[in-house]
Formats: C-alpha cells, sequence, structure tokens
C-alpha cells in the first residue's frame, strides 16, 4: 500500500513539472525572429507582410517580433530602399528591425547608408542562433 501511494506521488509529481514548461510558455509573449538574407523583393515583402499578419493575429503587444538582415537581403534595410516605407510601418508596429553589421562591413556600407530608424547586431547568424537557443521561433519566409 506505502509502495503503491509512493509511485503515485512520484508519477504525479513528474507530470505537474512536466507541464510547468508548457504553462510558462502560454502564459509568456510568442518570439518570433524573421530571418531576411534574400536580394529579392518579393522575399521583402513576405517577411514584412509575415510580421503584419502574426501582429494581426497575436495583437501587436502579445507578441515580440525581430527582423533581422543580413548578406543579400541588406538592400531592404538602405536608407533608399523600394520598401523604406514598410520599414517605418513594422518600426511603428512594435517590432524590432536589425541589420548585420559584418555585412556592412563586407559591403562597404556605413549607418548613413542604412535606413535611419533601424537597430544592429555584430553578426547576424550569431543573433539567429542565440535567438533560437533562447527558445524564440525562426521564421525565413
Amino acid at each position: 500500500m506505502i509502495r503503491r501511494t509512493f509511485v503515485q506521488l512520484v508519477l504525479g509529481g513528474t507530470l505537474l513539472v512536466s507541464a510547468i514548461p508548457a504553462a510558462l510558455a502560454e502564459a509568456g509573449k510568442p518570439n518570433i525572429l524573421i530571418q531576411v538574407s534574400d536580394g529579392d523583393t518579393k522575399t521583402w515583402n513576405q517577411a514584412l507582410n509575415v510580421i503584419r499578419n502574426v501582429q494581426a493575429e497575436y495583437g501587436k503587444d502579445k507578441v515580440n517580433i525581430e527582423l533581422v538582415v543580413f548578406g543579400n537581403g541588406s538592400g531592404l534595410l538602405k536608407f533608399d530602399s523600394p520598401l523604406a516605407n514598410r520599414i517605418d510601418e513594422t518600426l511603428a508596429s512594435g517590432a524590432s528591425v536589425a541589420m548585420c553589421e559584418n555585412t556592412m562591413k563586407g559591403q562597404k556600407l556605413t549607418k548613413d547608408d542604412m535606413h535611419p530608424k533601424i537597430g544592429y547586431v555584430k553578426a547576424g547568424i550569431i543573433e539567429i542562433v542565440e535567438r533560437s537557443r533562447q527558445g524564440w521561433t525562426v521564421v525565413r519566409p
């Protein structure tokens, strides 16, 4: 009898402990990182559409979204980008937008070449790896 009660307590405790991470994930905001490393404006538009759609579904204040741009995607965040107005809208919506400084260095770009309101990360791929390790969902449209 004591043995059966002990086993039930252990199993019940195990189930309770395994439910804690799921409960915490539901209580917190979803964290979504959008990666753009493609030079195609269709991809750029799709990435910005994904951000808008996710915010519409969850609510702008109920999701953390970060757009990280590197490599061939750098044109999206240049000051003269054909989508500069959409970058303004994305930033105004509460999403963060970051450009890879390693890409800028390799492409001989300066901050003066870039959209004036964006942020920067030292290495886009490292930002993606670290966010992924922190449990962020990484999406590459």
